[in-house]
Order: C-alpha cells, then sequence, then structure tokens
C-alpha cells in the first residue's frame, strides 16, 4: 500500500492499518513534503497547490458557532463582536447566543436556504463551504465568490454529534447512525484545510487562547491555525474511525478480511517525560486519546515513564481490591509489579514490634495509614523507593507514614489539605502527587505498539470477588470458604493480576506476605515468593525483634540489617560491615531456629495467576505455612494438584479465571 512518512504536529496519529494514501499540508517547516512509495494501482490525480495572499494574522470578519457545548461559548462570541466579527449560527448555539443579547444571524438567513430533512443538511451549502474554502487573493476565487454571492467566513467553531456517547449509551443501531454529524465534518475539514486563511476552533479549551489573540493581535496568527487544524484533522480522524469502528462490529463475526476496517485513535500529547525506561531513550511523552482525560492530574513534581507505569498499575490495583473488600486498600509497588499490598486489617503485637510501630500508635490508625503500613512492611528491602496507591483519600495520618519512607510518589482518589502540605515538601518538592480522575472510564480496547507491530485486546476489567473463590475443589469441598479466607484469597488474586507473569503471590490476614513476579517456571515463582515470606515470619522471630542497633543507624539500614541476618550468607567483608550496625554483635540465628519457628506457620493463601502445571509448586508452599490455595485451574494436571493438596490437608478453590499480565 501507498503510504508518506509520519507527520508530527500537535497531535499524534496511530492508524492500525495503513490506509492507501494520506496527504497533510500541515508539516512544520522541518517535515519533507509526502514522499510515496510507488505502487502497481493507479495513483490518484494529485491537485497543484493554489496561490493567494498570505498574512500571518488574520482579521476575523465572520465566524460561524454551532456547539452543542456551551462552555465558554459567550465570552469567546463577545470578544468576536468586540472585534468586529459577524456571527453566523444555528438552533440551540443561536438561541443561546441571543439569550445573552449578542446579534446573531441563523445560517438559514445567510443562505437563503431553510433547515431540512429533520435538519440533516443545516450547513451543506455553497455559501457556507465557499466562504470556507475560498482562497483569499486568488482571482478566479474572488470572481466566483462575487458571481455566486458568497462571503467569507473566517472561523468555524463547532462540536461534532456525540456518535460514541450515543454508542455507549446502548441505543438502537439507527439511533446511533442519526447521530453521525456530516455537516460538522464537513465544515471542520473545510476551514482546517484552509487553514491559511481560516481557524477552526473544536474544544472549549482553545477559547482562552483564541481571545487572547484575538485582543492582542487583532486577529489570529498562522501558528494557532496550524495547530488547530492539526487538532481537527485528528478529532476528525478519530471521530471517522469510531463510527467506523462501530460498523464494523454491527457485521457480526466473520471471516471475511473484507469486514475488516482500519481503526484510527488519535493521541493529544499531554506533558513531556526526561526520558523513557532509560535516560538514552529520547524523546519520551504521555499522551491523552483525542477527546478524553488522563487517568490522573499531577498535583506536585515531575512524574517519569516508569513512575507513571507504576501508578497507573498500583491504582487499578488499589481500586479493585477497595471495591471486593470494601476496606481501605494500599499497594507498594516498583517497576511495575507491586512489592507488597493490603487492606485495613489489625495488626498484632509481633507485626508493629516488626514494623517498629507502637500498639497504641497503630491503634490510632486511620484505615488508610493501616493499610499503607501493612503494605509496605509485606517486603520493606523491596519498597524501598516505591510508587504507592492508595484507595481512599490520603489523610495526614497516611502522609506521616510516607514521610518517613523512601518513595517516589504516591496515586490516591483526593488528599486532605494537611496531608497534601507533607507531600509536597518530601524530597525537596520532588515527591509525585497523582490524583486520580473521578469516574475516570479506560477505553474497553487496550492497544500497544512494539516493533512495528500493534497489539490489542479486550482490556481484563474482571475484578476477583466473592463469587470466583467459592469452587472448592479439593477433599475439604463440604467445607465453605470462610470470610476471611475469601478475603485473603482475593486480596492475592488481584495482586498478581498487576504482577508481571509468571506470578504468585502469598496472602495472610488481609495483606501480601510474598510475591514472586516474571519467573519462567511457575515453581520457581513460588521459590521466590516462599522466600520472602519466610522472611516475613522471620522478622517477627524474638531474636530478630531482639536486635540491638547502634545509635544514629538509619530506618531503612535497620530493615536490611534485619533481612541479611535471617538469611545469613553474608562474604567475610560484608559481615564485618554489618557487625559494625550493632550496639552488641548478635548471635546467629540458626537453621534449626529458623525451622523450629516456620513450624508453627499456618493461614497462609497462594494464589496463581495461571494453573499449577505438576505439584511441585504445592509441595514448596507447604513448607511455608499454606492452608488455603486459589487458581484458575485447567491443567490436565489439576487431579494430580488437588491431590497434592489433600496430602498438606489445604483447601483449594479454582476460580476459572486466568489473570497474566505483560
Amino acid at each position: 500500500p501507498l503510504y508518506n512518512s509520519a507527520l508530527q504536529t500537535s497531535a499524534a496519529f496511530h492508524t492500525i492499518r495503513r490506509p492507501s494514501f494520506v496527504v497533510s499540508d500541515l508539516r512544520p517547516s522541518s517535515v519533507p513534503k509526502c514522499s510515496f512509495v510507488s505502487s502497481s494501482r493507479t495513483m490518484a490525480h494529485i491537485l497543484s497547490a493554489v496561490s493567494g495572499n498570505s498574512a500571518d494574522v488574520v482579521p476575523v470578519t465572520r465566524a460561524l458557532l454551532s456547539v452543542s457545548d456551551k462552555s465558554g461559548l459567550i465570552p469567546l462570541a463577545s470578544a468576536l463582536i468586540a472585534g468586529g466579527a459577524e456571527l453566523l449560527s444555528t438552533g440551540g448555539t443561536a438561541a443561546a447566543l441571543r439569550k445573552a443579547g449578542l446579534a446573531v444571524t441563523d445560517v438559514s438567513d445567510h443562505t437563503g436556504s431553510p433547515e431540512c430533512l429533520d435538519g440533516r443538511v443545516k450547513t451543506l451549502h455553497p455559501k457556507v463551504h465557499g466562504g470556507l474554502l475560498a482562497v483569499r487573493g486568488n482571482p478566479q476565487h474572488e470572481a466566483d465568490m462575487a458571481a455566486n454571492g458568497i462571503g467569507k467566513i473566517d472561523m468555524t467553531i463547532l462540536n461534532l454529534y456525540p456518535f460514541e456517547a450515543t454508542v455507549a449509551k446502548g441505543a438502537e443501531f439507527e439511533q446511533c447512525v442519526e447521530n453521525i454529524d456530516i455537516g460538522g465534518p464537513s465544515m471542520l475539514r473545510s476551514t482546517a484545510k484552509n487553514h491559511a486563511f481560516t481557524t477552526i476552533v473544536t474544544s472549549p479549551e482553545q477559547y482562552d487562547e483564541v481571545i487572547a489573540e484575538l485582543k492582542e493581535k487583532g486577529g489570529t496568527s498562522l501558528a494557532l491555525r496550524r495547530r488547530f487544524a492539526a487538532r481537527a484533522f485528528a478529532l476528525s480522524a478519530s471521530y471517522d474511525s469510531a463510527i467506523a469502528t462501530y460498523f464494523s462490529s454491527q457485521l457480526g463475526s466473520s471471516a471475511d478480511p473484507r469486514a475488516v476496517v482500519p481503526a484510527t485513535r488519535a493521541y493529544v500529547p499531554a506533558f513531556p517525560l526526561k526520558y523513557g525506561c532509560n535516560p538514552h531513550q529520547k524523546p519520551a511523552a504521555i499522551s491523552s486519546l483525542l477527546g478524553a482525560s488522563l487517568p490522573f492530574d499531577v498535583l506536585n513534581g515531575v512524574p517519569g515513564y516508569i513512575n507513571l507505569l507504576d501508578a497507573t498499575n498500583a491504582w487499578q490495583l488499589v481500586k479493585e481490591l477497595g471495591a471486593a473488600t470494601g476496606l481501605a486498600a494500599a499497594a507498594s509497588f516498583k517497576h511495575v509489579s507491586p512489592a507488597g499490598a493490603a487492606v485495613a486489617v489489625a495488626l498484632t503485637d509481633a507485626e508493629c514490634a516488626a514494623y517498629e510501630i507502637k500498639r497504641e500508635d497503630a491503634d490510632a490508625l486511620t484505615p488508610v495509614a493501616l493499610a499503607y503500613l501493612r503494605a509496605r512492611n509485606a517486603d520493606p528491602m523491596c519498597s524501598f523507593g516505591d510508587f504507592a496507591a492508595v484507595s481512599e483519600a490520603v489523610d495526614e495520618a497516611t502522609a506521616l507514614i510516607l514521610k518517613k519512607e523512601v518513595s517516589d510518589g504516591i496515586v490516591a482518589p483526593d488528599y486532605s489539605p494537611e496531608a497534601l502540605k507533607i507531600l509536597s515538601a518530601k524530597k525537596g518538592g520532588k515527591f509525585i502527587v497523582l490524583r486520580a480522575t473521578p469516574g475516570f472510564v479506560p477505553p474497553e480496547v487496550e492497544y500497544r505498539e512494539v516493533y512495528g507491530m500493534t497489539f490489542s485486546q479486550k482490556r481484563n476489567d474482571v475484578v476477583i470477588g466473592r463469587e470466583h473463590v467459592s469452587k472448592v475443589v479439593t477433599a475439604k469441598s463440604t467445607s465453605t470458604v470462610s470470610d476471611d479466607v475469601a478475603r485473603d484469597m482475593i486480596v492475592a488474586s488481584i495482586c498478581v493480576k498487576y504482577t508481571q507473569s509468571n506470578s504468585v503471590g502469598f496472602a495472610r490476614d488481609g495483606m501480601m506476605v510474598g510475591v514472586g513476579a516474571g519467573q519462567q517456571s511457575r515453581v520457581d515463582c513460588v521459590k521466590l515468593a516462599g522466600r520472602k515470606v519466610s522472611t516475613w515470619y522471620l522478622r517477627q522471630h524474638p531474636k530478630v525483634l531482639g536486635l540491638q542497633f547502634a545509635a544514629g543507624v538509619k530506618r531503612q539500614d535497620r530493615v536490611n540489617a534485619r533481612v541479611r541476618y535471617i538469611e545469613g550468607d553474608f562474604t567475610p567483608e560484608e559481615r564485618g560491615r554489618w557487625e559494625k550496625m550493632f550496639a552488641t554483635v548478635p548471635e546467629a540465628l540458626t537453621e534449626e531456629e529458623k525451622a523450629e519457628f516456620m513450624a508453627g506457620a499456618t493461614g497462609v493463601t497462594v494464589s496463581s495467576d495461571a494453573f499449577f502445571p505438576f505439584r511441585d509448586s504445592i509441595d514448596h508452599a507447604s513448607k511455608v505455612g499454606v492452608s488455603y490455595v486459589v487458581q484458575p485451574g485447567g491443567s490436565v494436571q489439576d487431579g494430580s494438584v488437588a491431590a497434592a493438596c489433600d496430602e498438606y490437608g489445604m483447601l483449594m478453590v479454582h476460580t476459572n479465571v486466568r489473570l497474566f499480565h505483560h
């Protein structure tokens, strides 16, 4: 197929199937003219450029306004009139302008043709499109306008019919078709094409900039007109793509390749990033879908590429976890996998000691503060420099916990003034604070571009709940799953849903106590996460709790020193440095002492993002106190895995939902 090189404009275009050809007059001066790859197909006739006058600033003598969103309409219209412009309008827009006391001419009076066909034909008239498309200063165009009584129209302000909203409401096919805008896109394209002389305005967010230029320059600049034209063509492409995609969906399932239509997605750059995953990966940026908001606002700090990957995954996790359990939820993310996640469940005395919080202070914590304290302490070594997420508004108690931890940022639904002040001062003012967009609904279909290929899939919108953890498949099938066990199964399963696969997670008392991410072998996931479970338990061993640190040892250094004490595999050089951290050098924690303490471990739940293919994972899980197993099931080895659970007295549930995440 014929194609042109990508054009960098203020809106990025993402076309899933290349059309036969694409032409744009909106290239910056640094971008070469469109070049085409030759094809055996006959090339369509290419039009020559039409010459005319050139001017940077073009006054607005006549503007056409037709909008469904009346936000900011009156100030803009008033600014146009103040600059000497005549206003043309239709229907509700004209009524709103008149109600505000502004002079306006109906389009039907301007054209001499009434609206007809139930409003399908309003602006499709030579006096509208001729006024928009005429090249100013071109002798032939000027003569044609004079002969046909066509007056110039210098600006179009419009919104398109809400086709996508109509589809989203579940309207019948015929109603959806009726909400396909014809006149709007036609005026949009006419105005944008002739941007050398005309200005297309498609969003209320552009009004302030237009008003500013009208006041300062007496018209609109070429730079603004080009940017707005690029935005308009992106909107047109996105709008037409939505229509084509909808029509394709109405064709039914078919293997006929003729039923496949191109899908075009338009992106609007939101803000640049310092770099991508690595410093040499420049440029990098965040964009939103045209016509849609981002899922968050940046209240403080400058987020990076990986920060935002962490934030979006962590926010989805806590949002689902809070909804599924009815409890405040929190997560601690590193490199797009959770180091920990938890809901608000009271701490034991041993946990208070292990997490360095006094009993009375723990009891005074708010639910959201308690949830984050637990999430952070699932694996505090891995949580160093985390990105946090909580399901409820951040209060002062939560902010004070974050204040003393090494962390990059947080995403939450909101913040109290006290909390925002504390967090905004953290890291010398560089701590990232994101506020989730209320009511944000992500697109049903996700797209990802990798090495020149675009992947698309339905978003994984399954939220694991009580109904998924009721199918007991082991000998304890006569037993019901208690509420506490169901809670832990849900916590572990939602956690692995947002963990890089393969993944396995262990939970106890509403918190993750071990996460094994990104291993090719499932039993290796179990071993990795199981080691973390052992460390979590052994942090509560009396000898660990009794370690006497020297004065001045920092909090994170104490965390790391306890973990190394539990692991015990020091090099001679490392042991010398480690011993200097203590007022009294501790005796070793022996393997026998560890085994004796771990023998009392029980009540742990393990969840897997896919089925256990062999019983070896169950054998290893039995070493770290697992009493409950939740997994999708579906393996030819399901019987032998269930038998292994029976041997260890474990209760196992099948969810029938695989949760791979890549």
